[in-house]
């Protein structure tokens, strides 16, 4: 049995780590974080030049029909690295959508348009703060002519400032249940507002949609079976990201506690760093564990990939949160300082805990769904 990453992900691996550490350094990544645009577009064109972007997206498509364990190594990269770019929202997500549900001329128009970068898309689910729930979400959609216009407000949507299109989740008055919605968020009756968050890196939006222009997606009514499915599938992607990040703060950590010297001896030679330092290399270990499980399940499509996918979820926000947090601590006072790195794996560990719903909705969702097969 197979437990870990074939010869050619590894390949792949080392090459999507030389592209990012020559395009996407801590200068460039402060660039994003301090100045005016919300992403790197030269690092996401060149991205969608080497194919990274579609690599889970079937050639027939315009991508390069890999597969989701290639995806999962190009996300744990793009985490270690940082990265400020839509990954998640327009591949992890929206793309994901669009597979699950899309018809073939929906698939045909957007997905080798997201494969190539030329368009970025999201998801707009919730509508409050809480777990997200069917009678949470209070946006509506009505027939009109040949499609759908759609009212209603999404307050906070990962890269909705920059999508060019969103999936939004929304009453379905034609249905009678949730149904999802493309909407093209430069026409009439969009408007959006930039929402400012604990990380700049990765930009979020309120979307407010008034009579908007909307085509379905995915069969009527049937649209929280399909988020479900689609949030399933981004978690896994999004634990490697957070992976990704975790690793690279525990070794910061380490060189750090090595390079240090505090009363003629390195600070790693002390025993509650020793102790740090462990906790985060174990909490690392057991998220990396739990990936790699899920990204077997989502591979594939393996029955256990919801409680698979919901384990990776809570292991890598926990893993992550604790290294970032813990990374800062062996830091000392410099840790704290904006010239250091610090508070950019802090900021982005917790920006992404609360992704794809809290980490509690996450421990619930695998409560749930562990009594649920116990049951079976």
């Amino acid at each position: 049995m197979e437990f870990d990453f074939s010869a050619e992900q590894q390949q792949l691996r080392e090459q999507v780590r030389r592209f990012l550490s020559d395009r996407c350094d801590r200068k460039a990544v402060r660039t994003i974080l301090d100045g005016p645009e919300p992403f790197d577009r030269s690092l996401w064109k060149g991205m969608a030049e080497l194919g990274y972007l579609g690599a889970s997206i079937p050639e027939e498509h315009g991508g390069l029909g890999l597969g989701y364990l290639e995806a999962c190594v190009v996300a744990e990269e793009l985490g270690r690295a940082l990265a400020p770019v839509p990954f998640q929202s327009s591949i992890a997500q929206a793309a994901e959508c669009l597979k699950l549900a899309g018809s073939a001329a929906q698939q045909a128009r957007d997905l080798p348009a997201l494969a190539r970068g030329e368009i970025i898309a999201t998801l707009a689910l919730a509508e409050g703060s809480g777990a997200l729930r069917p009678a949470s979400v209070m946006t509506r959609a009505r027939a009109e002519g040949q499609g759908f216009v759609l009212s209603g407000e999404k307050p906070v949507v990962m890269d909705g400032d920059v999508a060019d299109i969103a999936f939004v989740l929304a009453q379905d008055e034609s249905a009678g249940g949730l149904s999802l919605f493309r909407v093209a968020l430069a026409g009439p009756g969009v408007s959006r507002e930039a929402v400012a968050t604990i990380d700049p890196t990765r930009s979020h939006a309120r979307l407010r949609f008034a009579n908007a222009t909307a085509e379905r997606i995915g069969a009527a009514g049937q649209g929280w079976g399909l988020c479900e499915q689609v949030l399933d599938r981004a978690a896994v992607l999004m634990a490697f990201e957070q992976l990704g990040g975790a690793d690279r703060a525990l070794y910061m950590a380490r060189d750090y506690a090595l390079e240090r010297f505090a009363f003629g001896r390195p600070i790693g030679s002390l025993q509650a760093i020793k102790h740090m330092l462990s906790d985060m290399y174990v909490s690392a270990t057991l998220a990396r564990s739990n990936c790699y499980y899920a990204a077997w399940a989502l591979s594939t499509g393996a029955d256990e990939l919801p409680v698979a996918a919901a384990t990776a979820r809570v292991s890598a926000t926990q893993a992550y949160q604790h290294c970032a947090r813990n990374n800062t601590q062996v830091h000392g006072g410099m840790g704290f300082t904006w010239e250091f790195d610090c508070h950019l794996h802090y900021r982005r560990a917790n920006l992404l805990a609360l992704s794809l719903g809290s980490l509690s909705s996450w421990e619930d969702k695998l409560i749930a769904r562990m009594n649920l097969r116990a049951a079976a």
